[in-house]
């Protein structure tokens, strides 16, 4: 299992990556693995502030369906369009070219409540 030290993790499996006032997210490799070939994802939030902890879309495996929980309160500013045609990239690439959306955070202080790479791999292994 894949977990870079530079991002940050959170209990349902989604990392963070931040890129000044902007965070980048998606779901772990962990994740990716547990759930199988994903097929779909949808994100319907685009433009939307949630808060924390907030549902902003779901992904589809093959046999199931999951959540995707915001890791930190902010507006949603882009979706990896990438993914409607090839959703399968989260598998691949799960922590590059398989990031699921852009959030312009509004509370960075949320950051601190996040896991660290270490706290991550305790929570998996």
């Amino acid at each position: 299992m894949n977990f870079p030290a530079e991002l940050k993790y959170t209990k349902e499996h989604e990392w963070v990556r931040v890129e000044g006032d902007v965070a980048v997210v998606g779901i772990t490799d962990f994740a990716q693995s547990e759930l199988g070939d994903i097929v779909y994802v949808e994100v319907e939030t685009v433009g939307e502030t949630l808060g924390q902890n907030e549902v902003f879309g779901t992904v589809e495996a093959v046999k199931t369906v999951s959540d995707l929980y915001l890791p930190l309160s902010g507006e949603i500013v882009a979706f990896n369009d990438a993914l409607e045609a090839e959703p399968e990239v989260i598998n691949g690439d799960p922590y590059g070219k398989g990031w699921i959306v852009k959030v312009r955070m509004s509370n960075t202080a949320e950051l601190d409540g996040l896991m660290s790479e270490a706290d991550y791999k305790a929570l998996v292994s």
